[in-house]
């Protein structure tokens, strides 16, 4: 019996923990959680960007992607979940969302 519970010890102790660390899923996430990433329209640290300029016979337009830094993790959750005219749907679920939102909050925390 010692022998067994020595021989599953160690990958029971090292096995708990993940592969990759919330951060790193977070980045994953927001650079690319459905083939568009987060960052192509919200910036590289959720500041928003210009995404487009046109023209039309009612004048010269921007299409820019929002800056997400100081969306609360109640508002983005609601955010992605519904449409919206620029932005897909990406079927993030609450977890993935909250991933997003921990990566965003300690990648600005280093820059400050």
């Amino acid at each position: 019996m010692k022998f067994i519970v020595l021989l599953w010890l160690p990958l029971w102790v090292f096995g708990s923990e993940s592969f990759i660390s919330d951060y790193e899923y977070g980045e994953m996430l927001y650079d690319n959680p459905r083939g568009v990433g987060c960052k192509q329209c919200h910036g590289n640290e959720g500041e928003g960007k210009m995404i487009v300029k046109y023209s039309d016979k009612k004048g010269e337009h921007t299409i820019s992607g929002a800056d997400i830094r100081k969306k609360s993790l109640k508002e983005m959750i609601i955010s992605v979940n519904k449409r919206h005219k620029v932005m897909p749907r990406y079927y993030l679920t609450n977890d993935e969302v909250k991933q997003i939102f921990n990566y965003l909050r300690v990648k600005n925390r280093k820059k400050k």
